[in-house]
């Protein structure tokens, strides 16, 4: 067994679906926009702003939004194959790396996020605060795509709560 650490981290979820909707769920603005992000903008490396449809590249950069939270992510597609593995850079210091594996009648996800520094504010606030959101989103991708539910708050607004992203399970 590996040895846990907090300069990483990895969380792992059977999902059934087939690889070609996971990898869309990750690989395009429509498809991570319906079941985690508010909006999410992918920009080529020219500049230019990516169709809602089209598969991200290495080299795009990106923009995300949440419901429920005020803030941006801003990052870079470091890989995407177009078929089963994603990579980006993250929480500004660290990456995360998405790989997908055919199991059939379902998708094992792994997401692995890594390069976390581990000062004590890094520890509460990435390892801590990404690994339990992963987790939620990770089961809030399966709740879509095996029921078509959506596990995550829309409803209420929660961006008026300081410690909403560390209380509320369904941010």
């Amino acid at each position: 067994m590996e040895k846990l650490s907090f300069d990483s981290f990895t969380k792992k979820i059977y999902i059934k679906t087939s690889m070609e909707k996971m990898y869309w769920c990750w690989g395009t603005s429509e498809g991570i926009c319906s079941w985690f992000l508010r909006k999410a903008d992918y920009l080529t490396s020219e500049g230019k702003l990516r169709d809602s449809k089209e598969f991200i590249k290495a080299g795009d950069t990106y923009i995300w939004e949440w419901h429920n939270w005020d803030g941006q992510e801003k990052g870079q597609v470091i890989q995407a194959n177009g078929k089963n593995y994603i990579e980006i850079s993250f929480a500004e210091v660290s990456k995360v790396a998405i790989s997908l594996e055919d199991h059939g009648k379902a998708v094992l996800l792994s997401l692995r996020q890594y390069e976390i520094p581990t000062d004590e504010e890094s520890k509460l606030n990435i390892h801590y605060g990404c690994s339990n959101g992963w987790s939620f989103w990770m089961a809030n991708l399966k709740a879509y795509l095996e029921h078509g539910i959506l596990l995550n708050e829309t409803e209420f607004d929660l961006t008026k709560i300081p410690l909403a992203g560390f209380e509320f399970v369904n941010m």
